[in-house]
């Protein structure tokens, strides 16, 4: 029997079955998880005849050696099942339990299937789906946050597979004021934030390298650049966002500071079950005050203001202060031309 791509699936299939100890599987109902996984992915389907010899090749001790047996029960009925139940013909199968939750995982990745954006998760999907024998329902049962008209994201697949294979990228970016420059980027790091991704890596500038944060709606073009990769060797992904609020982290404040804020009655439980940053404690419910410890920056401010009237800053002072004249400035905006306006009817 050739060993073929629409083979291999069949014999993961089987080998899924046979090491399924929750339930009884009679020969059609092989056939029928066998055909439900080539039909989906394939389009096709096989006989009993096609599954009875998968399994005399299984069996056969020149290629997998798998002690299949066939158990009787209910007078003439039979099922199959290994008899040992550790064994297993591939030794990276995945258990029942593991198969679902792969699938629920399929399921929530292919909400971000796009032919033209995201080509890349459409190759991880397909290759999860054929490598398993896992397919998702099709059904819409999870929704994700997405900006559909962000610019980049088509990027994304190859700056990461950069990343990883430490490819140096020339890129043309574009400042939010307009202003394009071609720049060299060592790329280390890739992070979503509020719907956006950024590219973190080491910049080549005329006064030295430094570490560089780059959002991929700004990113223009990028190619391969002829250098020679520098490594990181300073920086711990893991702890470099563990003092801040998103994706700036503030040279001006290089240490945290306890953030203390007051929210009304209506907002306090809503902050409590959703946490403004992993440090975020409770300092008195009756009050309805918390602390966070962070480094203050531009995405902790926009969270600040995002809560309007219901959240107060109590410490440090120069944030409140801070805070403070930004509410006057926009403040005055509104009440500038408010004694010449004439009411229209």
């Amino acid at each position: 029997m050739p060993t073929n791509k629409n083979a291999l699936l069949r014999y993961q299939i089987l080998d899924r079955c046979f090491s399924d100890f929750t339930r009884k599987y009679e020969i059609d109902d092989l056939v029928d998880k066998v055909n439900d996984a080539l039909y989906d992915l394939y389009g096709t389907e096989v006989s009993i005849r096609q599954i009875r010899d998968d399994i005399k090749y299984m069996r056969d001790r020149v290629t997998y050696d798998a002690p299949i047996k066939a158990y009787q029960y209910d007078g003439k009925k039979c099922y199959y099942r290994y008899e040992d139940r550790d064994f297993s013909i591939f030794n990276n199968a995945l258990s029942v339990e593991e198969v679902s939750k792969l699938r629920s995982t399929i399921e929530m990745l292919a909400r971000f299937r796009d032919g033209s954006k995201n080509a890349w998760l459409e190759e991880v999907i397909s290759n999860l789906e054929y490598r398993f024998g896992v397919k998702g329902s099709g059904e819409n049962v999870v929704s994700f946050e997405q900006n559909e008209q962000l610019r980049g994201l088509e990027f994304l697949g190859e700056l990461i597979d950069s990343a990883i294979h430490h490819q140096p990228l020339r890129i043309l970016y574009r400042s939010y004021y307009g202003i394009e420059h071609n720049t060299i980027v060592h790329p280390y790091h890739i992070k979503q934030f509020n719907n956006r991704w950024f590219l973190l890596g080491l910049e080549e500038t005329d006064n030295g390298n430094r570490l560089t944060n780059k959002a991929l709606d700004r990113i223009v073009k990028f190619s391969r650049a002829n250098v020679s990769f520098i490594p990181n060797t300073e920086v711990d992904f893991r702890e470099y966002f563990k003092d801040v609020v998103g994706v700036t982290v503030p040279k001006e404040h290089p240490v945290a500071e306890k953030v203390v804020l007051k929210f009304d009655a209506a907002r306090f439980p809503y902050i409590v079950s959703k946490p403004i940053h992993p440090s975020q404690e409770v300092i008195s419910e009756e009050d309805c005050t918390l602390q966070i410890s962070v480094r203050p920056n531009k995405e902790l401010e926009s969270r600040i203001f995002s809560y309007g009237p219901q959240v107060e800053v109590l410490e440090p002072e120069w944030l409140r202060q801070q805070i403070e004249e930004k509410i006057e400035e926009t403040l005055k905006k509104y009440t500038s031309g408010k004694n010449g306006c004439t009411a229209i009817h």
